[in-house]
């Protein structure tokens, strides 16, 4: 009797693991297809760089959905790995890396969303010989992709033919965020003649991002400092960080120092900026993709109460502030400030829902425009500023509303022209690596 109850057993668990199996691979199935429509429905589209899978290759194994850091970006629809949550993809390709069918593949852009991106070669050298890109403005905005990316590409710069020989810069590099730093430290690492410019601060786009921002990283190696470790950091930390290894490093950056122009010399390349003209035998381009910021083109614009990025929110407290725009730093904006005590938010966007902000974006502003601490102006534009009122004109009619600020988060005009003009091609990616 013993033994057949034993017997039994033993045959009855591997169906019981095999009904276990079923049953999780269902309702995760069930819940990534549930996250598929949602997204679907909602029109989010992949800020930059993601996967797409290639449905013959791939097997389902389920490699790429837990090899993600990130989270639940990937799930198995139908047997086949989909990105279910584009809006949370970074684009550092662990996915593609742990796939043992190679049935993925990083691109840019989609069918309905094109993303301008400059031609390089693996060496970060465009088809200008000896002008370099690296960082954001390649479409990798990951802050451990750009850094590696500013170090591998000064690699490559420290081999051309002539650097470190004859008179002259060896280098300039533009831009110092986390490309830009990388590869400033990289040029010193190998004591080349480099001067690196910013018109703006250290940290390039990170500098501009509202106060207390979460910073997603990962553990980074940069030359001269080594490696880096930490997993999720805030904006004031993270430059903290970078300046003090600006100071350790005794680091000279040139800021608020525009570049205007870079044109082709006998031993290699004269950059202009605002303040001086400097011969160089390479340029390394570490600027990020936001360019100018988009302007609303109405009256009243230029008052200084307009503004174009949050920086602090506390420097709102009581007063009445209008948000343009419906993407993520637009609804970070609004509710870092209708936070602060006093404050008054209302958001105005040409649209009729958010479909390209974050899921957690969306939830936040949803229940703070139900409790009242948000007003929302959908399918709404602005009309005109005055000093203290601006008028928006809704669906229907014109609404005037109390206003002491506005943050226009409209986006930026990509430096598309730019590029041209100094002879670098650049190719609209629709869905294509």
């Amino acid at each position: 009797m013993d033994l057949d109850l034993q017997t039994i057993i033993f045959f009855s668990l591997p169906i019981v693991f095999i009904f276990i199996y079923a049953l999780i691979k269902s309702s995760r199935h069930k819940q990534s297809v549930s996250s598929l429509k949602e997204t679907q429905k909602a029109g989010i589209e992949p800020a930059s760089l993601h996967p797409v899978t290639n449905p013959g290759k791939c097997i389902g194994c389920g490699a790429c959905v837990t090899a993600c850091p990130e989270g639940k970006i990937l799930g198995l629809v139908h047997g086949k790995a989909q990105l279910i949550n584009p809006s949370k993809c970074i684009g550092h390709g662990a996915c593609k890396r742990a796939c043992p069918f190679d049935a993925i593949e990083l691109v840019f852009g989609t069918e309905k969303r094109g993303v301008d991106i400059p031609h390089v070669k693996e060496n970060f050298e465009t088809n200008v010989p000896g002008l370099f890109i690296a960082g954001e403005l390649g479409g990798m905005g990951l802050i451990r992709n750009a850094v590696e990316q500013g170090r591998q590409a000064m690699e490559a710069i420290r081999k051309l033919k002539g650097i470190g020989k004859g008179t002259g810069l060896d280098v300039v590099i533009i831009g110092a965020g986390p490309a830009g730093l990388a590869a400033t430290l990289g040029a010193k690492q190998h004591k080349l003649r480099a001067v690196t410019i910013e018109q703006d601060s250290l940290g390039g786009t990170v500098f501009n991002f509202p106060r207390g921002k979460i910073v997603m990283t990962a553990p980074v190696k940069m030359p001269l400092v080594g490696k880096i470790s930490f997993r999720e950091t805030t904006k004031e930390k993270l430059l903290k960080l970078w300046q003090k290894i600006e100071k350790d490093q005794s680091l000279k950056i040139n800021y608020r120092e525009k570049v205007e122009d870079i044109k082709p010399s006998a031993n290699g390349f004269t950059v202009t900026t605002t303040k001086s003209i400097y011969e160089t035998k390479a340029v390394l381009l570490c600027i990020g993709r936001r360019g100018t910021p988009r302007k609303l083109g109405v009256p009243g614009e230029e008052l200084p109460k307009v503004v174009y990025n949050l920086i602090d929110p506390e420097q709102y407290k009581g007063q009445h502030v209008l948000i343009v725009g419906g993407g993520d730093s637009a609804l970070e904006a609004a509710t870092s400030i209708a936070e602060q005590p006093g404050s008054t938010v209302t958001i105005s966007y040409r649209s009729g829902n958010f479909s390209r902000a974050k899921p957690k974006n969306q939830e936040k502003i949803d229940k703070m425009s139900r409790s009242g601490q948000i007003k929302l102006l959908l399918s709404s534009t602005v009309d005109h500023f005055s000093a203290d009122k601006v008028v928006i004109n809704c669906e229907d009619k014109k609404v005037e509303i109390a206003n002491d600020a506005a943050i226009v988060c409209a986006g930026g005009i990509l430096p598309t022209p730019f590029l041209k003009q100094i002879g670098i091609e650049v190719e609209t990616k629709h869905g294509t690596a």
